[in-house]
């Protein structure tokens, strides 16, 4: 029991994920001020010149940039609500990488095969989160029945989308943003 005059202090218990959040909140802001212009040039992967510097911080940017604020709210939410627990699990830096490495997989790929599709948002971190949080209790010479299970379903969804739903929705980076996070999860796990 707390005493009296005790007020609960807010931590700030997952730097890397309220940071990113914080970005891809700024990121919606400008889009909305500017009339998606600073989407459109920072903030989204689409297939432009190589000699274009921007070019290459669109590889990285597009996972800050959404489309609208539903869009921001699905991905952010699912962000906020795994994020936090794999930071504590794994650590701020690699974190860091996960979404890093995620960003630049999904930009490039999309930058080479899909290059009349305009990609932004933060899906594939949230399916490298996904798969990466189902491996948490990941040893060696097991996997557990929670990655199977959520990958069938996730992955299975996604190319299910992919091939009999014609919606917006880039169903390919989420498959390589899951493909990232068991990547990461086998690998930090065997560290753990």
């Amino acid at each position: 029991m707390r005493g009296q005059g005790t007020t609960p202090k807010i931590s700030l218990n997952a730097p890397v994920i309220l940071g990113f959040s914080g970005v891809c909140m700024i990121a919606l802001l400008l889009g909305y001020l500017t009339n998606h212009a600073s989407t459109n040039a920072v903030f989204s992967v689409y297939h432009s010149s190589l000699f274009d510097p921007l070019t290459y911080v669109r590889f990285v940017g597009h996972i800050f940039g959404h489309a609208s604020w539903e869009h921001f709210i699905s991905n952010i939410m699912l962000i906020l609500l795994v994020g936090p627990l794999l930071e504590e699990k794994y650590g701020s830096f690699s974190i860091s990488i996960v979404i890093l490495t995620t960003a630049i997989v999904t930009g490039i790929i999309n930058y080479i095969l899909f290059p009349n599709i305009q990609l932004l948002g933060a899906s594939g971190v949230v399916f490298a989160f996904i798969l990466l949080s189902s491996l948490t209790s990941f040893k060696d010479g097991t996997i557990p029945l929670t990655f199977i299970l959520v990958t069938a379903i996730y992955i299975g969804k996604e190319i299910y989308s992919g091939i009999f739903v014609s919606d917006n929705i880039s169903n390919f980076t989420h498959i390589l943003g899951g493909m990232v996070g068991a990547g990461f999860g086998f690998l930090m796990n065997k560290k753990y």
